[in-house]
C-alpha cells in the first residue's frame, strides 16, 4: 500500500488533540504524511445547557463530517461513547482502537470515597447514566450539571463549586492528570457508557485507501466489546437524553454484556441485565447487544418503567 498525505479533522479540546496526535504519530510511523485541522463543535460552543437538551453527542461530530463530506479531511478522530449510534449514510467507523480505562473515576479535593461524602454533598456530572447511578448508591447527595472540556470541569472543582465530579478515568490518564483520580468505580458499581475509554475513527465509506491505512491501528477485541456495547445503545434509541449504560468483556472468545437502565425520575429501581455468548466477529458481537437489551426492555416493563422504541437496526458497529 503506498503512502498517503491525510488530514484528520479533530476538536481542539485538549483531549482531543492528544487523541488526534496519538493517530497522527501512528500513522506516521507507518510512513503517511499527517496533518490536523482544527475545529470548534456546536457541542464545545454550547455549555450552559445539558446535552441531552440541545442535541445531544452528535454535536460533538458533525462538524467533523462536514470535513470529511467537503474533502477538507480524510478521517476523524472521537471518544467513541460521543459517537452516535448511527452515522449518516456515506460514513462509517473505519477503526476502533485498543481502549483505555473504561472506568469513571472520583474525583475530590477533599473526600477520597464517594461513600466518605457528607449527606448533602454536591457532585458533578452532567450525565443521565452517572446521574442514576449515583443516586442508586447516595439518594443523599446533591447532583449537579457540570459542563465544559476537562480542564473546564476540574477548575470548577478546584474553585469549589463541588464537593466531587465524576470523570471518565481515560480521559484523566491520556493527559497525564492520573493523579487527580481519588477512586475509580468498579464497574459493578458503576457501568461504564457504551464505548468508554475507546478510540472511534470515522472516514467516508468512498475513501478505500483511507481505511486501508487504518487497519494496522484496529483493536479486534476492542472493537468486538463496543459493538455488542453500542448495539444495547442502538436498540434501546440510546442517547444523551436515556440513562443508559452497557459494558462488555471479551474472555477466551466468550463475550459478556452488562447493561443497566435508570429511571431519571428516580422512582423505580435500576434494571439490569447481563448476557454471554461466543463472539468471533462483529455480527455476533452487534446480535448479543441486541438481545441484551431486549432483555432489558423486559425487565424495564416488569419494574413499570415506560420501555424505550428501538432505533431501526443498523450495522454491527
Amino acid at each position: 500500500m503506498s503512502n498517503l498525505t491525510i488530514t484528520i479533522a479533530t476538536r481542539e479540546s485538549r483531549l482531543a488533540l492528544w487523541q488526534a496526535q496519538h493517530v497522527q504519530a501512528l500513522l506516521e510511523q507507518r510512513g503517511h504524511q499527517v496533518s490536523l485541522l482544527g475545529m470548534t463543535t456546536r457541542g464545545d460552543q454550547i455549555l450552559d445547557r445539558s446535552l441531552s437538551k440541545v442535541g445531544g453527542k452528535g454535536l460533538f461530530v458533525k462538524e467533523l463530517e462536514v470535513a470529511l463530506e467537503e474533502g477538507r479531511a480524510d478521517l476523524a478522530v472521537h471518544s467513541l461513547k460521543d459517537v452516535p449510534m448511527a452515522l449518516p449514510e456515506g460514513f462509517s467507523l473505519a477503526c476502533v482502537m485498543e481502549r483505555e480505562d473504561p472506568r469513571d473515576a472520583f474525583v475530590s479535593n477533599h473526600h477520597a470515597t464517594l461513600a466518605s461524602l457528607p449527606p448533602g454533598a454536591v457532585v458533578g456530572t452532567s450525565s443521565l447514566r452517572r446521574m442514576v447511578l449515583l443516586r442508586a448508591r447516595r439518594p443523599d447527595l446533591r447532583i449537579e450539571p457540570l459542563r465544559g472540556n476537562l480542564d473546564t470541569r476540574l477548575r470548577k472543582l478546584d474553585d469549589g463549586l463541588y464537593d466531587a465530579i465524576v470523570l471518565a478515568a481515560a480521559g484523566l490518564k491520556r493527559l497525564g492528570l492520573g493523579s487527580r483520580i481519588r477512586d475509580v468505580f468498579e464497574p459493578a458499581v458503576m457501568l461504564p457508557a457504551a464505548g468508554q475509554g475507546a478510540l472511534g475513527i470515522e472516514v467516508r465509506t468512498d475513501r478505500p485507501e483511507v481505511i486501508a491505512a487504518l487497519a494496522p491501528l484496529a483493536h479486534h477485541t476492542t472493537w468486538l466489546a463496543v459493538a455488542a456495547e453500542r448495539a444495547v445503545s442502538r436498540a434501546m434509541g440510546g442517547s444523551c437524553s436515556m440513562p443508559l449504560a452497557a459494558f462488555a468483556t471479551l474472555d477466551a472468545g466468550t463475550l459478556t454484556i452488562d447493561a443497566a437502565w435508570g429511571d431519571p425520575q428516580g422512582v423505580l429501581a435500576l434494571a439490569a441485565v447481563r448476557m454471554s455468548a461466543p463472539a468471533a466477529d462483529l455480527a455476533s458481537a452487534a446480535a448479543l447487544g441486541a438481545r441484551a437489551a431486549a432483555a432489558l426492555r423486559a425487565d424495564i416493563a416488569a419494574k413499570g418503567g415506560v420501555v424505550p422504541v428501538p432505533d431501526e437496526p443498523q450495522g454491527p458497529v
